[in-house]
């Protein structure tokens, strides 16, 4: 899995509290930072499993990088995006202008 260690700080972010028995929480958790981070991931995996966040979304709240990155966790955790026509045209159009980029750059070394 992904790792994150650093917490990054949202220009507005709205803190919640969760209870859990006392028992839960140590077997879920050695300590409250790695609780918290485990509940964010959580929701980040329900969110975009139900639709209600987008890997945008999700990206953000787990503080990932890249599109990559999220696809990657996600698929860890058993959540596959669904695959349209729509996007593979995308994702190949995409990949033959990078192709043509390339192949340009390269005629043009000595």
């Amino acid at each position: 899995m992904p790792s994150c260690n650093k917490i990054i700080r949202l220009e507005s972010a709205m803190q919640i509290t969760v209870e859990l028995p006392e028992d839960i929480a140590r077997h879920l958790a050695a300590d409250a930072r790695s609780l918290s981070r485990a509940a964010i991931e959580a929701l980040a995996i329900e969110g975009v499993r139900s639709g209600k966040l987008s890997t945008g979304q999700a990206r953000r709240m787990l503080g990932f990088n890249t599109r990559m990155q999220v696809d990657g966790f996600l698929k860890e955790h058993g959540v596959y995006l669904p695959l349209t026509v729509e996007n593979v045209e995308g994702e190949a159009k995409l990949s033959r202008h990078f192709r043509e980029q390339w192949s340009s750059s390269q005629t043009l070394r000595p």
